[in-house]
């Protein structure tokens, strides 16, 4: 039975709060049941044998799993989505659906680092070959496919520098040479940004961060249009790739308030990273929502908003070491490599060699998710971490 106002114009948030939601199927609780299950019992061998029964093992989904990829198709306006077990498991099950051994991808030299990993430590071993773009080249990259090139990856914007990508360009690029197009989309969500409307073939998602929300949850997601779907749903299914139902079941709570969390962190950010631009340690903020990034005219026409994600650059004169004494003295801002949580957090970076194509300087730099905390009490944690440089 579909659900009562799925024949209705429906706005995002409306979509993220009824999506995968069928009450009247599940005994009029508005969430459903979390079925933790393997086995699936047949009533005879013949209908076990037929194929047609909706649910033949655990591994494969049930109730609980069908919900949350529900509402993610509906979210993504995409022929199909898979969870996986966490988000880089995502990146790996959607580049494992579209390349064979022989064939050729164009990897933005910002992307994720364990992403990269990925693609230098396995897939080379099955015979990929692997080669990484400037994300400026953005729709130029065409001038970089070979007759053996199978699929083009983006991320917008990118992981730690924050540029963004010209994603309809690259698309176009792609569609001239039959290229399938992959994005990591976990900074926008499909929230500010959805690939699929402007014809990126698969959508990826570290639901780790924004879907859940809540610091507490591995969950990773990847949604397909119709031509690259068939190939990830049975990839997906080939490599055993399952998410627990608790888990699940925690991924869709968060589904339900993630525009108005995501709307939050937008606001916080952007007044963040708005005072950053101000402070005399400051020399860069790394954030396109700014009017100051170089990547603000891309961001501006494509994507509805901003995460709680980017990063600033110290002078230049500040060490490593007064950047991570900087982090030190933070209370509030947490130390750790995820974000998209509730809470703001704080890691130092550094630039230089993190890419391979180009090298987007030696400053020690800072990447900030800025949570749902009050503004006035972060820029004062912020500030004692100042005081820590100058001290």
């Amino acid at each position: 039975m579909p659900n009562k106002s799925s024949d209705l114009v429906r706005s995002l948030d409306t979509r993220l709060a009824h999506g995968g939601s069928h009450p009247l199927e599940n005994q009029g609780f508005v969430n459903p049941q979390v079925i933790h299950a393997s086995t699936v019992l047949f009533p005879d061998v013949e209908t076990m044998l037929s194929g047609k029964s909706k649910y033949t093992y655990g591994r494969r989904g049930n109730p609980t799993s069908d919900a949350l990829v529900e509402a993610v198709v509906d979210l993504e306006g995409a022929a199909g989505a898979v969870l996986c077990p966490s988000g880089l498991n995502a990146v790996s099950v959607a580049l494992l659906s579209c390349l064979k051994a022989g064939d050729h991808l164009l990897m933005v030299d910002t992307v994720y680092g364990p992403g990269r990993k990925f693609c230098d430590e396995v897939l080379v071993k099955f015979g990929v070959e692997i080669e990484y773009y400037d994300p400026a080249v953005s729709g130029n990259v065409e001038k970089l496919f070979r007759a053996n090139t199978r699929a083009v990856y983006a991320e917008a914007p990118g992981s730690l520098t924050f540029e963004m990508q010209d994603i309809p360009a690259i698309v176009a690029a792609a569609r001239r040479h039959d290229v399938l197009v992959l994005m990591d989309n976990t900074w926008a969500t499909p929230v500010f940004f959805r690939p699929l409307e402007h014809g990126v073939d698969l959508s990826i998602q570290a639901a780790t961060k924004y879907i859940v929300g809540h610091s507490d949850v591995m969950l990773g997601t990847v949604a397909a249009n119709e031509r690259a779907w068939k190939a990830l749903h049975a990839t997906h299914g080939y490599m055993g790739a399952h998410v627990g139902p608790d888990d699940v079941y925690l991924g869709l709570r968060g589904l339900r308030t993630m525009g108005v969390r995501l709307r939050q962190h937008m606001k916080n950010a952007l007044e963040v990273a708005r005072w950053l631009e101000k402070h005399p340690f400051v020399a860069r903020v790394r954030h396109p929502g700014l009017e100051s990034d170089p990547g603000h005219a891309l961001w501006k026409r494509d994507f509805d908003g901003a995460s709680g994600l980017f990063a600033f650059d110290f002078k230049e004169g500040v060490s490593v070491k007064q950047s991570h004494a900087f982090v030190d003295a933070l209370s509030l801002f947490g130390l750790g490599y995820s974000w998209g949580g509730y809470e703001s957090l704080a890691l130092p970076v550094i630039l230089k060699g993190q890419r391979t194509v180009t090298q987007p300087g030696e400053q020690a730099s800072i990447r900030l998710h800025i949570g749902l905390e009050d503004m006035d009490d972060l820029k004062a944690d912020l500030e004692r971490g100042f005081s820590a440089v100058s001290g």
